[in-house]
């Protein structure tokens, strides 16, 4: 199969893109190199996956033309975003890289003739403050991500309800491990304790609950979406952990692994944060047979294990703050 991943050099889309490309399948995979976070860290990301056989192209989906790399698809994992809540990235930014892009996309694969499925990948960010429900719930997001990611899942769908575009979307859901950005709250806190510096925490979140989902329970989700994609066209679909656990709970576990406690810098509350997640799987479980294995403890060693071996020994946690 000849699959196309957008956002193939970040976490997520690397993870998956070395998956598919060891299952056998030509793998393409498109990145901007945006700067949300240090280049060079997705660089890393991707020479790792060009070793497993990926191919992968610098573009802009909102103003590269597509037409030539999306010819003869049969898969598309679309990743690509502007992601995180951030009070410094501006609207215009969400809506660029979450909805314009989407539509861009859209209209490149539209009229292929052998596509099977158009993934979206979505986010829990979608359901708002309290994301504990099933995926017929009314969406009420709190933040321009969820709300730019609301949009482009719909413009997805709707493709598919106007024009038979093959299409479903995954809501993901706190999702950690190996190559995790470096403004997430683990790395950033893994990184403050390797280097004996304060964790910027925000004011209350210590009590937040979070759905946390390893990212290789993450990607088994996306291989049965890609081994049963016939169930799952014109569906929302929730992957993720249904185990939840307070920031305190996640950060003492860390803290355990690496014999170190955290120093916090306590900040002011983060506008449009979520302030409960607890993923409901059950029409995963139910449609796909999808069962997370990993615990949070054994996806924190692992993160731990690489944060190590790959940044910090290599230097590139100067990088980020």
């Amino acid at each position: 199969m000849k699959v196309l991943v957008t956002g193939a050099a970040g976490f997520i889309g690397s993870h998956l893109s070395e998956t598919l490309s060891d299952m056998g399948h030509t793998v393409i995979g498109i990145d901007n190199f945006d700067s949300y976070y240090p280049p060079e860290l997705k660089r890393l990301n991707e020479e790792e996956i060009i070793a497993k056989g990926v191919k992968i192209f610098e573009l802009d989906l909102v103003i590269d033309d597509l037409s030539e790399i999306v010819e003869g698809t049969e898969f598309i994992f679309h990743l690509a975003a502007q992601p995180g809540i951030s009070a410094t990235t501006p609207y215009e930014q969400y809506v660029r890289n979450n909805l314009n892009a989407t539509y861009k996309l859209l209209e490149a694969v539209k009229n292929l003739s052998g596509l099977k499925c158009f993934i979206n990948v979505a986010t829990s960010s979608i359901y708002g403050r309290f994301a504990t429900d099933n995926e017929d719930i009314a969406p009420k997001p709190t933040s321009y991500y969820g709300v730019t990611k609301l949009a482009a899942e719909q413009l997805v769908l709707g493709y598919h309800r106007e024009m038979g575009l093959p299409a479903c979307s995954l809501r993901l859901f706190s999702v950690l491990g190996p190559r995790e950005r470096p403004e997430k709250l683990y790395t950033k806190l893994i990184r403050s304790i390797l280097m004996d510096e304060t964790f910027p925490l925000f004011e209350g979140s210590l009590d937040h609950s979070r759905s946390y989902t390893a990212i290789s329970d993450v990607i088994a989700g996306f291989i049965l979406v890609f081994n049963q994609y016939e169930k799952v066209i014109g569906e929302i679909i929730n992957i993720g952990s249904d185990k939840d656990f307070t920031t305190r709970e996640g950060i003492a576990i860390v803290e355990k692994i690496m014999g170190k406690k955290a120093l916090f810098d306590i900040k002011p509350k983060r506008p449009g944060d979520q302030l409960h997640t607890k993923a409901n799987i059950n029409k995963a479980r139910r449609i796909l047979g999808y069962e997370p294995h990993t615990s949070l403890e054994e996806a924190l060693r692992s993160q731990i294990s690489w944060y190590n071996e790959k940044i910090f020994t290599q230097g590139l946690h100067k990088l980020t703050s």
